[in-house]
């Protein structure tokens, strides 16, 4: 993972909500997310996360609450906003019948930090193809273009929806060591979205759980994990819990076994478990990201 987190808030987001009728896709989000820091965000289809992105891009106007990219309101200064950040959606909105070099060309005038060092360098880094037509590159290639135009603006903050949605693993590879490289100057902040948990545990410094757009969960990456523990116990024959812990994320009776996963585990939580209900034995676990994930979700909307 990346760590190079400094002072200050780079997005802040306060309650921020977006209604399409009775139904809220984004509901009342808030967070806050540090200068030079790297921030997950994750969560099922249908979650919010591009909503939430195209919001704080200034793309999409919220019903209510506010968002702050930088220092700067998102609301009365979108065009600002979108100087300052590198923006690499998942669906790339780039003119198909252009060359390579014409697209940069094309960009290039909007950007008065455009480095044309650094562009030239990251042609070599991608091996793009300057006389290249967008509509013959692949998508991986097409998604190296859009991280290209997206950083030779040395923006401050780079925001990835889904950049890496539908790459065979080589070339995944390939557009995230890009990632890391272009970052390697230090002090820029990412956010990106991803369903690939591989790869917010590779580089989030801090991750958020969106669920039917509530954020369930934002915690730093290394301390959800260490925090977080599977407990089976094996309930005494023919006897059911009686009284479930604090921190349960999720559990299930399945005859005998009691499977629970708990956050901010603790050897006091664990003593009350087995002091409480009638438990033979109990074992605990670790867990990885994606069953950490899965968890928080289906105990979300286990109690909706």
């Amino acid at each position: 993972m990346i760590r190079r987190a400094t002072a200050g808030p780079a997005i802040e987001l306060m309650d921020l909500t977006k209604r399409y009728g009775a139904s809220a896709v984004v509901d009342r989000l808030s967070l806050s997310v540090p200068r030079g820091s790297t921030f997950g965000l994750i969560g099922p289809n249908g979650a919010g996360k591009s909503t939430t992105i195209r919001m704080l891009m200034g793309m999409l106007a919220p019903t209510s609450g506010s968002a702050r990219v930088l220092g700067i309101d998102v609301a009365s200064r979108p065009n600002e906003v979108r100087r300052k950040v590198g923006y690499v959606p998942e669906t790339h909105q780039i003119y198909r019948w252009m060359r390579v070099g014409e697209v940069i060309g094309f960009v290039r005038p909007f950007y008065d930090s455009w480095d044309d060092r650094l562009c030239e360098d990251l042609l070599d880094l991608f091996a793009l193809d300057r006389n290249k037509r967008v509509k013959h590159l692949s998508k991986g290639t097409l998604a190296k273009l859009g991280l290209l135009l997206a950083v030779a603006h040395k923006p401050e903050l780079l925001v990835l929806d889904e950049p890496v949605s539908g790459m065979d693993p080589i070339i995944r590879e390939e557009f995230l060591e890009g990632v890391l490289r272009t970052v390697a100057d230090g002090g820029r902040t990412i956010l990106f979205s991803s369903h690939t948990l591989d790869d917010v545990r590779r580089l989030a410094d801090s991750v958020g759980i969106l669920c039917d757009g509530r954020l369930v969960v934002h915690r730093d990456v290394d301390a959800l994990l260490a925090s977080t523990k599977r407990v089976t116990a094996v309930l005494k024959d023919g006897c059911l819990p009686r009284r479930v812990p604090e921190g349960v994320v999720w559990q299930r009776v399945a005859r005998r076994e009691w499977s629970l996963t708990i956050t901010d585990f603790s050897p006091e939580i664990l003593g009350r478990l087995e002091c409480e209900n009638p438990i033979d034995s109990v074992t605990v676990s670790d867990l990885g990201l994606e069953e950490v994930f899965k968890d928080y979700i289906k105990g979300r909307r286990a109690v909706e």
